[in-house]
């Protein structure tokens, strides 16, 4: 911004004009987020956005928050900036769709270490490029340098969307019933969950991440950066066909803790384990860490990126909008919430 400057601020670490120069360089990437109802450009004190209203009896304002994770050390060690914007978006929308809601726009935050500003356009690359598969608007976010408190070379990037729904639509556990049908929709491999406990499987600090692994045929730094799959489009077109009284979108916690989050009291599903599409990535992570299976699903998603529970009678109707959907298995009268067998 012309005429500011403060060599007081610089001297004690924080580089304003390098925030300036990051904005100008993330600008190209913002634009091509813009759909109807954006009303101002990125840079004021607020992001705004009219939504449609159009069609709607009682809209319902759905909201979603969540980060990376540790799975931006594996970007920072590889110095590949421009994924994990994807994962951030993917973590906030997919949960939103979970209502049943419309994502209509999303803001992020950057906290780092020492204001580079093409890392930071790189980061935001990647946001924007979620928000595209997403179908949202990118809207406005911040960055902080935080010298003193961060390696110069760490950040964190996180973010939260904004979607709505008519309440009428809005989905309810309740709706579901004992032989309904339990569909999966594939993941792209971990997402952006369980980092901890992969980087310490494979000691990430230490080994090649660059060097070539046969069992996933590409890099082992590449695997574990694959971005995150964005559900929003395929699953709200579904939504349209009728018939999916309940979504979960498989994070930490994966199988046991994610499910049940759509079944009432009293319900349960039985997962057919051989209908899980186990990726190569994860059966290196249970063979190299020697992980009990049971842990293996209580942490990762397994192939599993989103489940739907499906009234039976519509199965065939969704699975023409949702061509790669697996049928894991049902729901059952059960006090125990998930039973993989």
């Amino acid at each position: 911004m012309q005429g500011s400057h403060s060599a007081s601020y610089a001297a004690a670490g924080v580089n304003i004009e390098a925030g300036y120069e990051g904005v100008r360089l993330m600008k190209p990437h913002v634009a091509r987020t813009v759909i109807p109802g954006v009303v101002s450009g990125i840079g004021g004190f607020g992001g705004l956005f009219a939504p449609d209203l159009a069609g709607l009896k009682e809209p319902v304002l759905v909201s979603g928050t969540d980060g990376v994770g540790t799975k931006q050390r594996i970007a920072q060690l590889m110095g590949v900036h421009n994924t994990v914007g994807i994962d951030c978006v993917a973590m906030c929308v997919n949960d939103i769709i979970c209502c049943g809601a419309k994502p209509l726009f999303f803001l992020d935050y950057i906290a780092i270490g020492k204001n580079d500003p093409q890392k930071v356009a790189d980061l935001v690359s990647g946001v924007a490029e979620g928000c595209v598969q997403a179908g949202c608007a990118l809207i406005g976010g911040e960055t902080a340098e935080h010298p003193g408190t961060m390696a110069p070379d760490d950040y964190d990037l996180a973010g939260f969307s904004v979607g709505i729904v008519d309440r009428e639509k809005i989905l309810d556990p309740e709706a579901v019933q004992a032989g309904d049908v339990l569909l999966g929709l594939p993941s792209s491999g971990i997402h952006s969950n369980g980092y901890s406990l992969v980087r310490k499987v494979f000691d990430t600090e230490h080994c090649d991440l660059g060097a070539s692994v046969p069992e996933l045929g590409m890099p082992l730094g590449e695997a574990l950066l694959t971005p995150t799959r964005i559900y929003v489009k395929p699953v709200l077109a579904a939504l349209e066909t009728g018939g999916i009284h309940g979504i979960s979108h498989i994070t930490g916690g994966g199988f046991y803790e994610n499910i049940p989050r759509c079944l009432p009291a009293g319900l349960g599903v039985k997962v057919e384990k051989a209908a899980v599409p186990v990726q190569p990535i994860f059966r290196l992570i249970l063979e190299k860490g020697k992980i009990p299976e049971r842990d293996m699903f209580n942490t990762f998603n397994m192939g599993i990126g989103m489940s739907l529970v499906v009234a039976a009678e519509r199965v065939d109707a969704i699975l023409e909008n949702l061509p790669d959907a697996v049928i894991l298995g049902e729901v059952t009268q059960s006090d125990e919430p998930v039973a993989i067998c």
